[in-house]
């Protein structure tokens, strides 16, 4: 598949093949078709499970309860990309993992598909477990494909990436949602792990196209490190275990003994490592300026993602009680709204890849703070826009379909503007002793922005109240409204990266 992809080199000697995937390395066809098949899977279950978490023939929980275990969910997935590329960096190397994770996310949307509530929360977890360890790892190998981080490239590579990404979050709704909704919610988790399984064999079939970089283990343990982190991670299981094995038999369990304790470690645990890092004194002085600016992007990322995600969530509730779905009289389910922003990706991602690179040709292209400031605003602009939906909800009437289409739309270009680019500088920005793990990191920010989202919830905020909404979205706009003031010295702290 990847080969049907390719078209001959304008660039000799790029790295790979004599053929090109559209002006960049061979091996970003594989990266793009194996993203392609994964997201299929992730984002068709996840549009459905928010919906199967409310609906009466579902596990019929409340919104705020769905709310916090969409949120949380989210928030586990990008917080096990840490020891995911961890994992890379000392045990198996990036291609190997990647192969490993593939494997536990079609186990994981298999036992999704059976049909008992028993077996349901198992199957998120190893989903999440499963998309922890890919995602830093994949990402890290496309940066693999290109000559350092001043390939002009670059850029467009991980926004072409992101094409990948969204081609399959668009397809899964219209298929693994209309299923799951119009047929039976189990069926439609078994599609996504059909999806898996076709993104594992397009992955395996194509490696051939990697760079040889993605085969090597950074910093291998050593024998005496392995048997110390098998020892620690059998004690903290063991301490787990026990700690709920007496919370249920008492008869205390409630999920929240569950959601809680990962929240806050979604808050904490991203504070930690970076300060971890920052106080690293093998690190020289540029590439601690570089962790300081970073760190500028992090909490940015953090306030656009804790807005963004809840499209999944409480966008998504929200139509499914209080919106007309239907498009010139026509009904569609509910889940197909989560297919609007990828096919808005894919017509604008193109686009901004050759902006990015005609502007960097002539010396007029953005800088990274700049880009990120624009994001900012936008999410935020967002959820102002989201308050005319809401408000006419609140007057008793369903509000019409288009107005979230056209929160969707703001929030396209929002993501576009600092998500790839956010990738992107990331492995630009990542200092040789952490290489797999800071694409870990930049996934922290979205740990933190669901986290503070599933905190909410937990604790009963209705977000689909104006109030709530329009104070969400005033904290983004101060936020770039901040970065865009600081963008100098941001600039100033990257050093050589541009």
């Amino acid at each position: 598949m990847a080969s049907s992809l390719t078209k001959d080199s304008v660039t000799p000697g790029t790295p790979g093949s004599e053929k090109t995937f559209f002006g960049h390395p061979r091996g970003l066809a594989t990266l793009f078709m194996t993203e392609m098949w994964e997201r299929f899977s992730y984002y068709g279950m996840k549009a459905l499970l928010p919906l199967y978490l409310v609906a009466p023939g579902g596990l019929h929980l409340s919104a705020a309860t769905a709310t916090a275990i969409y949120s949380v969910y989210l928030s586990l997935v990008y917080l096990l990309a840490l020891p995911g590329g961890w994992f890379a960096d000392r045990v198996l190397g990036p291609r190997k993992t990647v192969a490993v994770a593939g494997v536990i996310i079609m186990l994981g949307h298999l036992t999704l598909a059976l049909p008992s509530s028993g077996t349901f929360y198992g199957g998120l977890g190893l989903v999440a477990i499963g998309s922890g360890l890919l995602k830093a790892n994949i990402s890290t190998m496309v940066g693999h494909l290109y000559e350092g981080p001043d390939d002009a490239r670059r850029d467009g590579g991980f926004t072409l990436f992101y094409v990948g990404i969204n081609l399959g979050a668009f397809a899964a709704p219209l298929i693994i949602g209309t299923v799951g909704e119009n047929v039976n919610w189990h069926l439609g988790f078994a599609l996504a792990a059909l999806g898996m399984a076709l993104g594992l064999v397009q992955y395996l079939l194509g490696g051939r196209h990697l760079s040889a970089r993605s085969h090597e283990v950074p910093t291998p343990l050593t024998a005496e490190e392995k048997k110390a982190t098998l020892r620690k991670s059998a004690l903290w299981a063991a301490v787990a275990v026990v700690f709920y094995a007496i919370v249920g038999f008492s008869g205390h369990y409630t999920l929240n003994w569950l959601l809680v304790p990962i929240t806050i470690a979604g808050l904490v645990i991203p504070v930690m490592v970076i300060g971890r890092i920052k106080r690293d004194k093998s690190l020289n002085r540029a590439d601690q300026s570089k962790m300081s600016a970073y760190i500028w992007f992090f909490v940015a990322a953090a306030v656009f993602w804790m807005i963004y995600d809840q499209g999944g969530s409480t966008m998504s509730i929200f139509a499914d009680e209080s919106a007309k779905n239907t498009i010139f009289g026509w009904e569609f389910p509910v889940s197909w709204y989560q297919s609007v922003n990828p096919v808005m990706i894919m017509a604008l991602a193109p686009v901004f890849a050759w902006a990015w690179l005609w502007l960097n040709k002539r010396g007029k292209e953005p800088s990274t703070a700049t880009k990120f400031a624009s994001g900012l605003i936008l999410i935020g602009a967002s959820f102002f826009l989201f308050l005319a939906p809401l408000t006419i909800a609140e007057g008793g009437h369903k509000a019409a379909a288009m107005w979230l289409v056209a929160i969707y739309f703001v929030q396209t270009v929002g993501e576009l503007l600092l998500s790839p680019v956010g990738l992107s500088v990331t492995t630009k920005m990542a200092p040789a002793k952490y290489a797999s793990q800071m694409m870990g990191v930049w996934f922290l920010a979205v740990t933190a922005g669901d986290a503070t989202t599933g905190l909410l919830s937990i604790a009963e905020v209705d977000l689909n109240k104006t109030g709530i909404v329009a104070l969400e979205a005033t904290l983004a706009v101060i936020a770039g409204v901040a970065v865009w003031m600081y963008r100098k010295k941001v600039k100033a702290l990257m050093g050589d990266v541009h």
